[in-house]
């Protein structure tokens, strides 16, 4: 299989990233360029040449730039790249590709987003909750051939972008939303769980066949006591931990910087690749990517599909929260479609040149912030500092442990797991935490991809169940409370001899016509006095289908068999109009449709 140049294979090893706090910057300054998209759109607008330039944010910034904020945008991409490299190689390496792939799939989407993205401070590139999910694609298909891995990473990437431009353009931009914070939380738990357990074997000096996260975490413990451990790259890889996660709050200190470049110094010094057997990065390719189609076998396109769509809907979620949340701290406004049709362009480019899928990074962008980025200069700098490297020092970071990237990935791991809100959505509402609990299970049992496919199983059932099985109630008049309410919720409620008022809290279609024909039927039966007339309150139904329509019809011949009449009070218009097309209206008339309740009691007083 042809399609990608050569690349040196690399020693698997993990990758992560940490949570840096972002740092308050120059408020005035910052609200100042923060508008800057906004106000060049609507200028550029003004003039139909320039309309196409609303896709490109980056280049309507330019026009617009300010040579204060050059200063600011250089330094601060200066000290992005010292974070950049180690966490895009050790992401690579926990996605199961080599690691200057992950240097690579830095570059390309920080250059490619700073035109297309809406977002003048968000940093994209390799992600840890990406990995899991890429590496549940290329290692099996990939059988551990490094140039096999890079071509199926750069075809996900492809298929990923391709989803999020036409979706973009389809202004497809809420579709995340379909998905409920328990779900994410209970998917992303799991995704950090996998992600961690991936990584303790290469934390241990060690390595085992990847079999499922279950099973490699009973592997790792069989080989653990049965004395595999190398402890000279297990002291390292600790070290490199604590310190991550001691400096994690700082705002002066990089912590990952600190442990990979501690830790290259340590092996190098004390030569432990020789004496030891640690693992080490190795030498990387001098160079920058060449332009490839990653053509891949017709046996791989199912799964490689299934992947790139399932990291899109995994990044653009994480995108869409991450851009909203600095664009409310900048007051700016980002589209959501443009933020979609921005990373998938940044994961499209990305695929052509031996990349991989990439998000927005939680941990990267705080650290543009707090160093000061005021454009999407800063992104290219930061690029442009990496190229530099792999041109001129590609053997800087050859004495790199791979127990050191491990821990870096463990450290980002660990700032996945979404602990508190579960805890909080316990206490509020017991049903959706288990739900949560479920997709965490779903993934951690089955894997990344089955998990997600689990996720998005639930979130439709979830979403349907609602309108599927809705509430409805038959109403009272309380004694000193205003208008009509539950009689369960108010038993002393008067109830209207002979009238029953009944109100359904759903869209009518084809999954719960049945039921409601069988609540209004059941609200007739257990009424205390002999029913004339049914008022369904309908405020609460926004829709009716084909399938309802003709439910009513049947409906409203069971109870004029019965001698009782059935009228709507609070029918919206749009619904009004669908019964005219399913000849309803007519059928009904303006005689049974009120348009509030009290009407409707009012009418039926006036006819006992």
């Amino acid at each position: 299989m042809t399609g990608m140049h050569s690349v040196d294979p690399l020693p698997s090893g993990p990758v992560g990233d940490t949570t840096a706090p972002a740092g308050k910057g120059n408020k005035t300054e910052g609200h100042e360029c923060a508008g800057i998209q906004s106000a060049a759109s609507a200028s550029l607008g003004i003039s139909g040449r320039a309309k196409w330039l609303r896709w490109m944010p980056g280049l309507s910034t330019l026009l617009h730039y300010k040579a204060a904020w050059l200063r600011h945008d250089v330094v601060a991409g200066l000290v992005l790249a010292t974070m950049l490299v180690p966490v895009g190689i050790a992401y690579a390496e926990a996605s199961g590709l080599p690691g200057i792939c992950g240097l690579y799939a830095t570059i390309v989407p920080l250059l490619v987003y700073a035109v297309f993205g809406p977002s003048r401070i968000l940093v994209l590139g390799p992600d840890s909750a990406l990995a899991a999910v890429i590496l549940g694609i290329v290692l099996p298909l990939s059988g551990g051939d490094p140039q096999r891995a890079v071509i199926l990473g750069g075809m996900m990437a492809v298929v990923s972008g391709t989803v999020l431009i036409l979706a973009g353009l389809g202004r497809l931009g809420f579709v995340t939303e379909l998905l409920s914070k328990p779900i994410r939380y209970g998917y992303m738990n799991g995704i950090a769980l996998t992600v961690l357990i991936s990584q303790l074997p290469k934390l241990f000096g060690f390595s085992i066949e990847n079999m499922g996260p279950l099973r490699d975490l009973w592997a790792i413990g069989g080989a653990i006591l049965s004395g595999k451990t190398n402890w000279a790259a297990l002291s390292i890889g600790l070290g490199a931990l604590t310190a991550i996660l001691l400096l994690r709050g700082s705002k002066r200190v990089p912590g990952i910087l600190v442990a990979v470049v501690g830790a290259a110094i340590l092996v190098g010094m004390f030569n432990l690749a020789e004496r030891h057997d640690v693992s080490i990065l190795g030498s990387l390719p001098q160079g920058l990517p060449r332009f490839a189609i990653p053509w891949i076998g017709i046996s791989d396109i199912v799964p490689v599909l299934i992947g790139g769509c399932a990291v899109a809907m995994v990044s653009f979620a994480d995108t869409s929260v991450l851009s909203r949340a600095y664009a409310a701290r900048t007051r700016t406004d980002v589209d959501p479609n443009q933020e979609m049709a921005g990373l998938g362009a940044a994961n499209l480019v990305t695929g052509f040149f031996q990349g991989f899928p990439i998000s927005s990074s939680s941990s990267r962008t705080p650290v543009a912030e707090a160093a000061g980025a005021r454009t999407q200069l800063t992104g290219v700098v930061g690029a442009l500092a990496i190229a530099l490297l792999l041109m001129t020092a590609p053997d800087l970071l050859r004495n790199l442990p791979t127990s050191a990237l491990a821990a870096v990935v463990i450290a980002s791991a660990i700032g996945l797991f979404e602990v508190a809100e579960l805890q909080r959505i316990y206490k509020i509402q017991q049903w959706e935490f288990w739900l949560s609990i479920v997709c965490f299970a779903g993934v951690a049992v089955l894997g990344a991809i089955p998990g997600i496919g689990l996720a998005i199983v639930i979130a439709i059932i979830e979403f349907l169940w609602d309108g599927w099985r809705p509430y409805s109630a038959v109403l009272g008049h309380p004694a000193g409370i205003e208008g009509y309410h539950d009689v369960t919720r108010y038993p002393e409620a008067h109830r209207i001899p002979g009238l029953v008022l009944f109100r359904w809290d759903a869209p009518l279609f084809f999954a719960n016509a049945e039921l409601f024909r069988e609540r209004v039927l059941a609200a007739v039966a257990e009424s205390p006095t002999p029913v004339r007339c049914v008022v369904v309150a309908a405020a609460p139904v926004t829709s009716v289908d084909v399938t309802a329509a003709d439910a009513l019809t049947e409906l409203d011949d069971a109870l004029l068999a019965r001698e009782i009449e059935l009228r709507f009070a609070e029918l919206k218009d749009p619904v009004k109009d669908k019964l005219r097309r399913f000849g309803l209206f007519e059928r009904f008339g303006e005689a049974r449709l009120f348009p509030t309740i009290d009407a409707a009691v009012s009418r039926f007083h006036g006819t006992t």
